[in-house]
């Protein structure tokens, strides 16, 4: 069973697994096959959403918001994440020359409105600003947030991909503390440990989000000499530790940062869920976790 973890000092708390919705679109499920999913992945603990407003061409939250009306207590038994800034070109805005960010108030006041309505729901439990923007001025969003936060329509705040300095600037003009910075982190690309990001968290004892864990697939069926050479030493170290399969490796690797990042799962099919879950069982020595480092960077360590 996943246990609750509380994502910074001030709350709030969620699963220690999060389930990832960004591929809803692609999942070919009715609503009542979503809304069992859904049920599915609460039942094994993962009471924890991640949503942004842009998946699937601004039509995940809609799918998912369908799927909860069949069953509307439910919102009582999860905690939903959403995101905003991005601005797609799309179909739904014919308009748009290039795809850019946003952080101005009034885009975060319309994208949360969108994302409420679209989910079905009064309230978001955290927005994050899903991607830095050089245009971002830091009172403006500091003061979107305040209004979010005083009319009920959102509870805590973050960020995503953000940056140390960049989450400090945030941070500086807001009397609340941001409550995680959702970042890349996988066996193929692990920047944020080398950058300062997850020292910053663990300074915070403020938890990180880690998106593509699994590295879009790639450690899978990628064909690149890392990936073959982290695959092989997955595989190695999966038959030492009695894993089931490499993604509970990986997912155990992720887990073994002292920062404690809660790993996002992508994958919509319940039995890969359920292997998530029982990575949880799994830990990684110290010369396991740099095995990985060293098969990722093709070196040994300095």
């Amino acid at each position: 069973m996943v246990q609750k973890v509380t994502m910074a000092p001030s709350g709030p708390d969620i699963s220690q697994l999060v389930q990832g919705y960004w591929r809803l679109a692609d999942w070919d499920m009715t609503p009542q096959q979503r809304l069992t999913f859904l049920k599915q992945h609460i039942e094994l603990g993962i009471t924890t959403i991640d949503h942004a407003d842009i998946y699937g061409n601004y039509e995940c939250e809609r799918l998912f918001g369908e799927a909860l009306a069949l069953e509307p207590s439910i919102r009582e038994q999860i905690q939903i994440i959403s995101k905003c800034d991005i601005k797609l070109c799309s179909d739904q805005f014919p308009q748009r020359k290039v795809n850019h960010y946003d952080t101005s108030a009034k885009h975060i006041y319309e994208s949360v409105d969108n994302s409420l309505q679209r989910l079905g729901v009064s309230e978001l439990d955290v927005l994050l600003i899903h991607r830095p923007d050089a245009l971002m001025n830091a009172d403006e969003v500091a003061n979107a947030f305040t209004e979010l936060q005083k009319v009920g329509k959102v509870k805590h705040f973050g960020v995503s991909n953000f940056s140390p300095r960049q989450f400090d600037l945030l941070q500086s003009r807001l009397s609340k503390p941001l409550v995680t910075n959702q970042v890349e982190i996988n066996p193929l690309n692990f920047d944020v440990v080398d950058d300062g990001t997850l020292d910053q968290m663990q300074q915070l004892r403020t938890l990180p989000m880690a998106w593509s864990t699994l590295a879009g697939g790639q450690l899978f069926n990628g064909d690149s000499e890392q990936v073959q050479r982290v695959r092989a030493e997955l595989f190695a170290i999966a038959d030492e530790i009695g894993a089931a399969s490499i993604d509970q490796v990986v997912y155990a690797w992720v887990r073994r940062l002292p920062s404690n990042p809660v790993a996002i799962i992508g994958s919509g099919n319940i039995e890969r869920v359920k292997v998530a879950v029982d990575s949880l069982q799994l830990e990684l020595t110290r010369e396991q976790w740099f095995r990985i480092w060293v098969a990722s960077k093709g070196h040994g360590v300095p």
